[in-house]
């Protein structure tokens, strides 16, 4: 079949990201034997130009759309992105009786609304790169789609249970074609090429979509597969890699492991990651550094020991400062995030956090007012036990919880920290 897979995200929020998800899924398609397109519409000037000229000219026989945002999780003046995908959807549907599926990390997380709103034709939940591929065999044999994985039809619900691949060494991973990175072949900026090593998160924060998206079970590609593929990028001209595993050091012995592959592989190349701010000694912080490493996303999210409770956090204070300083120690930058106004914050939590974060003396640091709520998280129970929320509301569109009375000197108090330090952002 002839497939055309299109990431909508044309939103850059703190840097322009490559579509990997989609890029893993176009590799699986093509490995099962089929024709496949992909066009990213970041940096597109005229995206109803790209879309036509991309089915007039390789004539799909069905669309596939990533939507990776569903909104900026800004709490002042949210921007919803879907608005501009429905006009993607229309406007495929106004040149093609192509079916259009939806999938993406965004649209996992609403399978039901977001299909709805958005008017597609089905719209699959989870990992792609099996149902995606299970549904065109259906296709080609016009076979029912009963029990497919994670697919959602309009007003039907749900096909089949999700399923995770147990194995990722099973998912193919995508192979290095400049081709499919065309909306940044212009850039004069440095371009950090994601990389996903594994996938799950049981950690359960009480605020994370992570395990909606992913599921609760942690699943690794191994460390010689993931350095093979490493090498073929550098082939291709890249070198400068982002590991967008949600806990690069969960668990230990995995990251060692990876870092001492890389060692020893002899590839030259530089790469950042997000830590969770446990379990990371100064072994991993040697060998991370050793293996490249130049940059650290440190999430530690509040700096009261309160909140970090409320938070589900499985981590205490001095174990984020001693981390903080080992990174430093060996010269990895470091950019802190603090996510403030959630259940059971106040004044002096707010000037615990932002006392703590300043005395970590970060390179960056990104503060974020009042939290989002997603579904199927201990913040949207809690959002509406307290009336925030209704059991019935749809979260698709964009709800915040904010600590009663908070929000107003909350806004001004961070301002006035980020005023006085050019290195902090909101």
């Amino acid at each position: 079949m002839r497939v055309l897979l299109v990431s909508a995200n044309t939103e850059k929020i703190n840097m322009p990201v490559l579509p990997l998800g989609l890029a893993c899924v176009a590799e699986a398609t093509r490995s099962a034997g089929h024709d496949v397109k992909l066009v990213d519409l970041m940096d597109q000037q005229d995206t109803r130009i790209v879309i036509e000229d991309a089915v007039n000219g390789f004539q799909p026989e069905i669309i596939g759309i990533s939507v990776r945002n569903i909104d900026d999780q800004c709490m002042e003046k949210a921007g919803f992105f879907l608005y501009l995908v429905k006009d993607l959807v229309n406007d495929c549907r106004s040149r093609t009786d192509a079916p259009v599926v939806l999938g993406g990390a965004g649209y996992s997380i609403f399978p039901e609304s977001a299909l709805a709103y958005l008017g597609a034709d089905m719209g699959i939940q989870g990992e792609g790169e099996i149902a995606f591929i299970t549904l065109l065999e259906r296709f080609s044999r016009k076979a029912d789609f009963s029990g497919l994985p994670g697919l959602y039809l309009p007003n039907q619900g749900i096909q089949g249970k999700v399923q995770f691949t147990k194995d990722l060494d099973m998912c193919p991973l995508p192979f290095p074609r400049a081709h499919q990175w065309t909306s940044f072949s212009s850039r004069n900026e440095e371009i950090w090429l994601p990389f996903q090593t594994r996938r799950g998160c049981p950690l359960n924060c009480s605020y994370c979509s992570t395990s909606t998206i992913e599921g609760k079970v942690m699943r690794k590609h191994s460390p010689a597969r993931v350095v093979d593929a490493i090498s073929r990028y550098i082939e291709a001209g890249f070198d400068q890699f982002f590991f967008v595993d949600n806990t690069f050091n969960l668990p230990p012995s995995y990251a060692k492991a990876l870092c001492d592959q890389l060692v020893k592989s002899g590839l030259k190349t530089s790469w950042r990651c997000i830590l969770y701010p446990a379990r990371v000694d100064e072994e991993l912080v040697e060998k991370m550094a050793g293996a490249g490493c130049k940059d650290v996303s440190l999430g530690f999210e509040s700096g009261s020991r309160e909140i970090l409770r409320k938070m589900n956090k499985k981590f205490q204070l001095e174990e984020v400062r001693r981390i903080s300083e080992r990174l430093r120690h060996y010269g990895i930058r470091r950019m802190g995030f603090l996510l403030l106004g959630g259940p059971g914050e106040n004044k002096k939590t707010v000037e615990e956090s932002l006392a703590f974060a300043d005395s970590l003396d970060l390179e960056a640091m990104k503060i974020t007012t009042g939290i989002r709520i997603y579904p199927y998280t201990d913040l949207a129970r809690t959002a509406i036990k307290e009336g925030v929320i209704a059991p019935d509301d749809d979260l698709l569109f964009p709800k915040f919880y904010m600590a009663p009375g908070l929000e107003k000197w909350l806004r001004s108090t961070v301002s006035v920290w980020i005023d006085e330090r050019p290195h902090w952002m909101s």
